[in-house]
């Protein structure tokens, strides 16, 4: 014969309604106001849609010269740089104001990089790619904010 199953009590079947109800109140909410502030439960817009057939695609980065004269890309990430791409992004109005705010990046990615020569400039860039008919067409580099460290 089968085993008996036991049902579940009113309280447990209660607490499972409010804890759904809860999830589903929380996530609509973060839908409702289209924001990423309220990730995981909202959406994460960066990802859920793709660019239009005609649409500019922007890329934020910063770039710097190092004493030796190279210009090289200086990665936007913690592990690198010491602060992360969306942390830039979202500062970019301020960073025009007033480069000097570069300060954090060319630090972070010097005490991350002893062994290179220190940066003696760097520039908040964006790479700005044209899509026609979905595909890629003129690229243009902008340079937002320049700031050179200070002798």
């Amino acid at each position: 014969m089968g085993e008996r199953v036991r049902g579940i009590s009113r309280l447990s079947y209660a607490w499972r309604i409010a804890a759904t109800l809860l999830g589903i109140g929380l996530l609509l909410n973060g839908s409702l106001r289209m924001s990423d502030d309220a990730w995981p439960l909202g959406p994460l817009s960066q990802y859920a849609f793709s660019p239009a057939k005609d649409e500019t695609i922007v890329i934020t980065r910063v770039e710097g010269m190092l004493a030796d004269g190279r210009r090289i890309d200086l990665p936007l990430r913690v592990e690198t740089a010491g602060i992360s791409r969306a942390e830039i992004e979202a500062r970019i109005p301020q960073i025009t104001a007033d480069p000097s705010l570069l300060r954090s990046v060319t630090e972070g990615w010097t005490s991350r990089h002893p062994e290179q020569p220190a940066p003696i400039r760097v520039w908040l860039v964006q790479d700005q790619i044209r899509l026609v008919d979905g595909r890629v067409g003129p690229r243009r580099l902008v340079e937002l904010a320049t700031w050179e460290l200070p002798s």
